[in-house]
């Protein structure tokens, strides 16, 4: 294997793992414990959730669940790196992502500039890193990741 391709193994990998901590940080919260995930996500003083009420609990736990599933399935694509896998994962990813990112940056109202700030770049980044993912599968040769054909 040559540099390039362990270079996009690595890429790969790290970037589905940090998108998997990102979705196991919200799931591991909000499917055991939704009310203070309302409350409090995502830090003390910051509670994004609880500015656009009301509070749903059936609601909190299937963001939890779907999170959590999410999670599975980005670590599963980091661990086997088949390129069908990587490649739905993403699609997955963006299926969720992407109208979440929409509805939120359309609902600013009731935040602080900061608040707004840094949820906008926190979005922003994830965004990013599976634009990165989506490009360094479409380029990496064979050799870079497994593939089930």
């Amino acid at each position: 294997m040559n540099a390039q391709a362990v270079t996009a193994r690595v890429v790969l990998r790290v970037g589905l793992l940090f998108l998997a901590a990102t979705q196991a940080f919200v799931g591991l919260w909000a499917l055991p414990a939704p009310r203070s995930f309302y409350d409090g996500f995502p830090a003390p003083g910051h509670s994004w959730v609880s500015a656009l009420p009301p509070y749903n609990e059936h609601l909190v736990r299937d963001v939890g669940a779907l999170s959590l599933a999410l999670t599975v399935l980005l670590v599963a694509a980091a661990i086997w790196l088949d390129r069908r896998l990587v490649a739905i994962t993403l699609v997955v990813f963006a299926v969720w992502t992407v109208p979440h990112v929409v509805f939120h940056s359309l609902h600013l109202h009731g935040f602080s500039a900061l608040d707004a700030t840094l949820q906008t770049v926190g979005f922003a980044v994830e965004v990013v890193v599976a634009l990165v993912l989506a490009v360094v599968l479409a380029r990496s040769g064979r050799s870079a990741v497994h593939s089930s054909e």
